[in-house]
């Protein structure tokens, strides 16, 4: 009995309660924790971009979730059936009473499964013919442009400098990139796809060909060359890409998705470029061959021609017997004028005796009967090539019309996409010009100080006077003004005139013409020593 009446005086809670309860209690008990396990039930990315699956191992399981924004960062994404270490914050979910651990970041459980990763994405990309020989395009043999892709602070840059120096030195243009690291894939994809979008011409040449390069590490450091992102703009690149990604034994996606590999930064460097030394030297020795060859073949020609000239008759003898066969022909010719004429004149009476009216009223009848057949021919066809042209015409109407609307639709999109793409380069120009307008009125204010505290205006509004002779030279000593000699006293609010005698300056006083106000009562001061300006 006091059992009951203990239980009964336990205190009673709602499900709600209860539920938040436990999870405060799992949250203050855990917090953080990093959790490994195999992914299993992942379908890919809910529709909301959310991502739920769960992480089990031989004796247990536990739910997992990864939120929109989180997934979106991450640069090691799930996959079904992979071991990972994932870090997240563990939690309940009271909807359907379990616990489940919220992943804030995930990684694969050793190199066993980034290799496994690799692979699998390998063959995938495979499969698509992103690595096909036959996309693969050929290095040009001297480029003008040589773009890299690179970290601008590591060895690598001044390796490939340096070797291009030595063998043929070309005009190079470096795209800053992270190499490792959070979003060193997309800043990789990134430059790939600018140098691609250069226009032909423009005021930044396009590189005639890519050069992507990083030193050598591990398999962690250098897996932003497998993403598929960086694998997918390498093989969409139109500009020749090779690939120079860590030491000779180091084996990155990137390398078969470009057209050529280098094991090294330095061997890119050479692939680019041939050696302009050896250049030189076999242009030389082919200038050389060749005159040779021209002079031999000259030689040659020049003994042909003698020896046919030796062999050639003379012009005599060329022209005896055509001469013999005109004289020949001139004798005949009166002759056979004559006998052709009198020919032509027995034919043409012979045919003036068929030629009477009966015959040719029946060839006229036959004529016009062969014309009325052919105009009426003529009809039949032209009805029948008229039907047909009318048929293939409406034919090629529906076609047209099908493909004025595709058309219209596919320039729609065009414009759609080509809108937002200028509504981002407006965006980005709206920015760039305000943080130049700042840049440049930081930079005049900065003048106008330095300005204000160079000029010697600022000294005179401190008191002091500068004093000229009557050609405006300033005069620095007093060994430098003769007895009556006229100057000029400059002060920071105007110029007075005055005249030196043996003694000290006097002013010379106003005209009275120019006085507009009642003179000031006269103050006695000491005299200042002002010291020397120059």
């Amino acid at each position: 009995m006091p059992a009951t009446e203990a239980l009964l005086n336990a205190p009673e809670f709602t499900v709600t309660e209860l539920s938040s309860a436990l999870r405060r209690t799992v949250e203050d008990a855990y917090g953080h924790v990093r959790v490994r396990g195999e992914i299993t039930g992942f379908r890919g990315a809910h529709a909301s971009g959310h991502c739920y699956f769960a992480l089990k191992d031989d004796g247990a399981k536990i739910e997992a979730v990864i939120w929109k924004g989180v997934h979106y960062r991450m640069r090691f994404k799930p996959q079904e059936g992979l071991e990972v270490i994932a870090t997240g914050k563990l939690t309940t979910y009271p909807g359907s009473s379990k616990y489940q651990i919220v992943i804030e970041a995930l990684e694969p459980a050793g190199i066993g499964a980034l290799m496994a990763l690799m692979e699998e994405r390998k063959r995938k990309l495979a499969a698509e013919g992103l690595f096909d020989e036959a996309r693969k395009q050929l290095l040009p043999w001297l480029p003008e442009v040589i773009g890299v892709v690179t970290s601008p602070t590591g060895a690598v840059i001044r390796d490939i400098l340096h070797r291009l120096e030595d063998r043929f030195p070309r005009r190079v243009l470096v795209w800053p990139v992270r190499v490792q690291g959070d979003g060193s894939a997309e800043q990789v994809a990134n430059a790939i796809r600018g140098f691609n979008a250069l226009p032909e011409g423009g005021r930044i040449p396009r590189p005639d060909l890519l050069i992507v390069a990083r030193g050598g590490g591990s398999l962690e450091d250098l897996w932003s060359f497998n993403e598929e992102i960086v694998v997918r703009a390498a093989a969409d690149s139109m500009i020749p890409l090779i690939s120079a990604v860590g030491h000779e034994t180091d084996i990155t996606l990137i390398d078969f998705a470009a057209d050529k590999r280098a094991p090294t930064p330095t061997a890119a460097a050479e692939m680019a470029v041939p050696v302009r030394s050896e250049l030189l030297l076999e242009v030389a020795s082919l200038a050389r061959r060749s005159m040779l060859c021209w002079q031999r073949g000259q030689e040659m020609r020049r003994n042909e021609l003698r020896a046919a000239a030796r062999a050639l008759p003379s012009l005599s003898e060329l022209l005896g017997i055509p001469r013999q066969r005109l004289d020949g022909a001139a004798f005949a010719l009166p002759r056979a004028l004559k006998a052709n004429t009198h020919a032509h004149f027995r034919h043409f009476a012979s045919l003036s005796g068929r030629l009477t009216m009966r015959v040719l009223r029946g060839q006229l009848a036959h004529a016009r009967q062969r014309l009325t057949t052919s105009g009426e021919r003529i009809t039949i066809a032209t009805r029948t090539l008229l039907r047909n042209r009318k048929d293939r015409f409406a034919s090629l109407a529906v076609r047209l019309k099908a493909s004025k609307l595709s058309n219209a639709e596919a320039q729609r999109q065009a414009i759609a996409r080509d809108r937002e793409r200028v509504l981002r380069l407006a965006e980005r120009a709206r920015r760039a010009l305000a943080t130049s307008t700042q840049r440049l009125s930081a930079r005049v204010a900065h003048s106008g100080q330095l300005l204000n505290a160079l000029s010697y205006r600022g000294v005179l509004a401190r008191g002091f006077a500068l004093v000229r002779d009557e050609a405006g030279h300033p005069l620095h000593a007093r060994a430098d003004i003769a007895p009556g000699e006229r100057m000029s006293l400059e002060f920071s609010d105007g110029q007075v005139g005055v005249t030196a005698d043996a003694g000290e300056a006097v002013a010379e006083p106003k005209p009275a013409a120019r006085e507009t106000k009642p003179a000031a009562p006269k103050r006695t001061a000491k005299p200042v020593d002002q010291g020397n300006l120059f």
